[in-house]
């Protein structure tokens, strides 16, 4: 029966050694609260706020990430459009200067080509009063040659003046 004693009185507490634990977990309990678990909450909130502001912070950068990447995206579209607003100009001016070239050109080219053939009118009109002007001479060379052999006697003198005068009369 000792041994069940023993036994049953060490699962059974006594009210010395409750009363004694009691007070021993309050005790520790308030020395707890005041100097251990004060620091420990505050801790735990100060740690609790840094996350968050952490959290925040990396929130605020995603964000500015977000419109600067679209600001980003923004301004590359613009450099894009006025790239190609750009490079149609300088087309639309190159096409524009090669026009005017051209017809430049081929107004340059046409104006030779009217001076070309003016003189070329002029000098042929030259050369042909030119060779008038020989044959004209070279004629009345012939003629004056011809005059002189056929008037050299009165015979033929008469003859030549009558008919002459015969062509005048029809006339």
């Amino acid at each position: 029966m000792t041994s069940t004693f023993i036994l049953a009185s060490l699962i059974e507490p006594a009210v010395g050694l409750i009363f004694w634990t009691t007070l021993t977990f309050i005790l520790l309990l308030v020395i707890l609260g005041k100097f251990a678990w004060k620091p420990i909450l505050t801790a735990i909130n100060t740690r609790e706020k840094g996350i968050e502001d952490a959290l925040a912070s990396a929130e605020n950068a995603l964000n500015e990430m977000r419109e600067l990447k679209s600001s980003n995206e923004k301004i590359l579209s613009d450099a894009r459009t006025e790239r190609d607003n750009l490079l149609k100009e300088a087309r639309d001016t190159k096409d524009s200067i090669i026009a005017e070239a051209k017809a430049k050109s081929q107004s340059e080219a046409d104006r030779i080509m009217s001076s070309a053939r003016e003189q070329i009118t002029n000098e042929k009109n030259a050369a042909v009063a030119e060779l008038k002007n020989q044959v004209a001479t070279l004629s009345i060379e012939i003629a004056e040659k011809i005059l002189r052999s056929e008037l050299s006697n009165d015979e033929k003198q008469k003859a030549l003046v009558n008919n002459l005068m015969k062509d005048v009369n029809l006339n």
